[in-house]
């Protein structure tokens, strides 16, 4: 990845950040921290990797992206809206009783949205439905989900992956956020997953181990799972949740929880700063 791709997605996904944390600080509601920790995998498959026109949102021949942790909409929707399915300015629209955007993901009012997500699990399964209709239908769409490590606890997950290796979908690929935290804490103390490389492959999936925040990792990553046959690809991506601003990092506590005028003004600094060095 040569140095100017590599600033543009940084800056785009600082740019994210610091609209997912004012939509969770102006709804007073959301969820910042697993959020801020999967936008580089999501800015790097948006602004890099998947083929997505704006203008044409329902292409039958387009990519899918399903956000299968749900409620991590501030991250899918401020990249949305900079890719240019929608104005920035909907954004304030976020957790409004008069509004569109809803808390969760949700694929009939925002245009861009592939499938509606929340309850967890869901949104992998009908990641692998997606990617068997292409296999049925013969197209050459790629289909992409980003899960929690906390969402892995859920069995209809792994049910979804022993369907996808069943089908031999090489056209799903899947990112695991791997940041270690969910809402009652550690991911290892709440139901222990590891390790995940070691069940993944068992459950004949291709596994890619890399560091989430990492762009030319993450394309690599990407560009090897569009390369692999007869079966499908999980990409496990080690992340910080609360990436990006300082005090929300590896701290669970920010898994759900707004932040007040004083904290946005901390973050809104510090995104800022971040911002101004990438654009100097």
């Amino acid at each position: 990845m040569d140095q100017s791709k590599r600033k543009l997605l940084a800056l785009n996904a600082a740019k994210a950040r610091l609209l997912a944390v004012q939509m969770v600080h102006d709804a007073a509601s959301g969820h910042p921290g697993g959020s801020l920790s999967c936008l580089d995998a999501l800015t790097t498959l948006y602004f890099d990797i998947m083929h997505v026109d704006p203008a044409n949102p329902r292409d039958p021949d387009r990519d899918r992206f399903v956000m299968s942790k749900g409620h991590c909409s501030p991250a899918l929707y401020p990249v949305l809206a900079l890719k240019g399915f929608f104005p920035v300015e909907d954004l304030k629209m976020f957790r409004r009783v008069d509004g569109h955007m809803s808390g969760h993901v949700e694929m009939h009012h925002v245009k861009g949205v592939d499938m509606s997500t929340g309850s967890l699990g869901q949104g992998i399964s009908a990641a692998v439905g997606m990617a068997l209709a292409g296999k049925v239908m013969k197209k050459d769409y790629r289909v992409y989900a980003i899960l929690g490590d906390g969402e892995i606890a859920e069995g209809q997950v792994w049910e979804a992956f022993m369907s996808a290796a069943k089908y031999q979908l090489d056209n799903l690929c899947a990112t695991i956020d791997v940041n270690g935290l969910q809402i009652d804490g550690k991911t290892s103390d709440v139901m222990p997953s590891e390790p995940l490389d070691k069940k993944l492959e068992a459950f004949n999936w291709h596994v890619i181990k890399v560091d989430g925040h990492d762009y030319d990792a993450l394309e690599k990553a990407y560009q090897e799972a569009a390369t692999v046959k007869g079966q499908p690809t999980v990409v496990l991506a080690k992340t910080i949740k609360g990436k990006g601003v300082s005090f929300m990092e590896n701290n669970a506590g920010w898994h759900g929880k707004a932040p007040n005028d004083e904290q946005m003004e901390q973050a809104r600094a510090e995104l800022e700063a971040t911002i101004r060095e990438l654009e100097g």
